[in-house]
């Protein structure tokens, strides 16, 4: 049986009284997309931060590609191949698109700082870059500065700079976000081919998206997994109904 490329055993956080991760179990799986869906306030937030190292759980531990990470902070886990987008962007924006991803191909070789301008002309970065832009279909947007584009092209952009990275599983935290309906379909059409790069720890309240994406779907609640299945599973819950979808009868 395949072992879980990313997983998390009895991970706890708190902020003062809030317990917003509450001993949580959860596995992602090579090859698949696992949906975490739950309402506001759920810890679904949390939850990414903790995987990604921008907090440090109370209790429990991270394993990732067969190490213990609970210890390591978000630049070692990116470069173990821990790839992750954000819901507020994380993109330099004064860059232009081909820079944006020239700079992370930069980190994946090693050189993060390197920033003169010979770095333009290297061929090593920039054919790379403009395959990756054409493949996230930003090809005519390469010298656009980030800060420009459309809302969508942007989440697009931070999917191109994430695999620069080459990571081994992808962290997506609602990528759906501010997108209208014909940029979500292209954007959950790019997605299921993405699985089978590398697994989709997907974030999203998007339920036409999940539920057309998602392997399995974990659901949060007051910062604890209260149920985890396929998605017609989750859709029969009548705890996951009462708790995230709002119906107080059984289906």
């Amino acid at each position: 049986m395949a072992e879980p490329v990313l997983e998390l055993s009895g991970v706890s956080k708190s902020f003062g009284a809030l317990a917003a991760a509450d001993n949580v179990a959860l596995t992602l799986m090579p090859g698949e997309i696992h949906a975490l869906i739950g309402p506001n306030g759920a810890g679904k937030s949390t939850l990414m931060a903790l995987i990604s190292g921008r907090h440090t759980p109370d209790a429990g531990t991270i394993r990732f590609a067969g190490r213990d990470i609970t210890g390591l902070s978000v630049a070692r886990r990116a470069r173990l191949g821990l790839g992750r987008t954000f819901q507020v962007s994380s993109l330099i924006p004064e860059y232009t698109a081909l820079r944006n991803v020239m700079l992370a191909l930069q980190a994946r070789q090693g050189h993060p700082y390197r920033f003169v301008r010979p770095v333009r002309r290297d061929r090593s970065l920039t054919g790379p870059a403009h395959d990756l832009l054409a493949r996230v279909g930003l090809a005519g947007r390469a010298g656009v500065p980030s800060e420009t584009l459309s809302h969508g092209e942007r989440r697009l952009l931070e999917l191109a700079v994430a695999l620069a990275l080459a990571p081994k599983a992808f962290l997506l935290d609602e990528p759906m976000a501010g997108l209208g309906a014909d940029g979500a379909r292209t954007l959950t059409a790019f997605l299921d081919g993405l699985r089978a790069e590398a697994p989709i720890l997907l974030v999203e309240h998007d339920m036409d998206a999940v539920f057309a994406l998602a392997d399995r779907v974990s659901v949060l609640a007051s910062g604890q997994v209260i149920a985890t299945g396929t998605v017609d599973e989750i859709r029969a819950d009548p705890q996951v109904r009462r708790a995230y979808l709002g119906d107080g009868e059984e289906a």
